[in-house]
């Protein structure tokens, strides 16, 4: 097991130290970071080989934020730069097939590799929680509401989660356990300010927001937590059918999950990911299952933004008109799958998958 916050110095370090010496690695720590004061780096200006490499690892890309950054990488490594030798830079990230690294690596001339950060994260924090009594067997949960849906960050690049929330409101589906502040606690704007330039989309957006009562929180909250560490809302979970999973990022050409796609498999819950296209695609590479036999997923595959977030609507909203005994029913099936990927998780195989991931990533440099 890796230890996520040790694995620059303690992982990729040490292993680039021993068999690609000359090399420097840049990050920022901590982990997630993005400002160039936080930027910190491994390795010696005072030997530098023919084959000298660069390296910079990021969880995942904002452009407007990331510029000034990947300048200052660029800055500190002025010596290198020009050389008749060119060093081959490395950017390492866990986005894949993503235009903004493409981007990036076009500008500065790097080439990039991928490894899922993430997964290891999660095996991390969530470790230890399969030998709980937190969580209520599946077997032993009455489901009497659709599905559970958390939001925190609200703004921003995430503004996604506004106009699903959009169509849940509209819809009436205010019945299932959903959260969201009053004002982002990231962006410190007010949710109506955030909704304005989403009337482009959905010119009556701020009226349907107007309808409901903010902050939205769960029982015993008194704002949004930050909880990406740590499992929560057992009760809440297991009255759901499903857990709709608002990922960080859900626009744009990159496959991108996080933590808050590893919840529901860790408490055992069928999941419908609102994430870039492909998300459940990607999650399957990595050995996990979805419920495309139960209903339809095809949304995962529509390329554009604004038409998956309706289709995930729809989903949910079908979903929703189910009776409380069919919801139940299809939680009771669903649990083939569930068993499946959370034994998956904990047993070690899908840390087997990224340890191959890791060391074929780190080969290839």
């Amino acid at each position: 097991m890796i230890r996520i916050d040790e694995i620059y110095n303690n992982t990729l370090w040490t292993w680039l130290k021993k068999y690609r010496p000359g090399v420097r690695l840049f990050t920022c720590d901590p982990p997630g970071s993005t400002a160039p004061h936080n930027i910190i780096s491994y390795g010696s200006k005072d030997v530098i080989e023919t084959n000298y490499t660069l390296f910079f690892d990021v969880q995942y890309i904002e452009m407007d934020i990331h510029a000034r950054t990947f300048e200052e990488i660029k800055r500190r490594n002025a010596d290198i730069y020009g050389r008749v030798d060119s060093p081959i830079g490395f950017f390492i990230t866990s986005e894949k097939d993503s235009d903004d690294v493409d981007k990036i690596c076009d500008q500065f001339g790097w080439q990039s590799r991928y490894y899922f950060y993430w997964g290891w994260a999660v095996l991390d924090w969530y470790r230890g929680y399969n030998r709980t009594w937190l969580m209520k067997e599946p077997n032993e949960r009455t489901i009497t509401k659709t599905f559970i849906c958390p939001n925190r960050i609200i703004g921003g690049d995430r503004r996604h989660r506004l106009l699903i929330l959009y169509h849940i409101f509209k819809n009436n589906m205010t019945n299932n356990w959903i959260s969201c502040p009053e004002v982002c606690p990231d962006e410190k704007q007010p949710i109506d300010e955030l909704l304005i330039p989403l009337k482009q989309i959905y010119p009556d957006i701020r009226e349907v927001f107007a309808q409901q009562k903010f902050p939205i929180t769960f029982p015993n909250e008194s704002n949004a937590p930050m909880t990406s560490c740590w499992l929560t809302l057992f009760e809440e979970s297991a009255d759901c059918l499903l857990y709709l999973v608002n990922e960080t990022i859900a626009k744009g050409r990159k496959l991108h999950l996080t933590e808050k796609s590893f919840k529901p498999i860790c408490l055992k819950m069928p999941f419908i990911i609102m994430g870039t296209c492909g998300s459940l695609r990607h999650l399957r590479s990595y050995g996990f299952k979805t419920f495309s036999d139960l209903w339809d997923e095809s949304y995962d595959e529509e390329v554009d933004d604004i038409l998956r977030i309706e289709k995930v609507a729809s989903l949910l909203h079908n979903l929703d008109k189910l009776t409380v005994e069919k919801k139940q029913e299809l939680f009771n099936t669903a649990q083939e799958i569930c068993e499946y990927n959370y034994n998956h998780f904990y047993n070690g195989r899908f840390e087997k998958v990224l340890e191959t991931e890791l060391m074929a990533m780190l080969e290839s440099i």
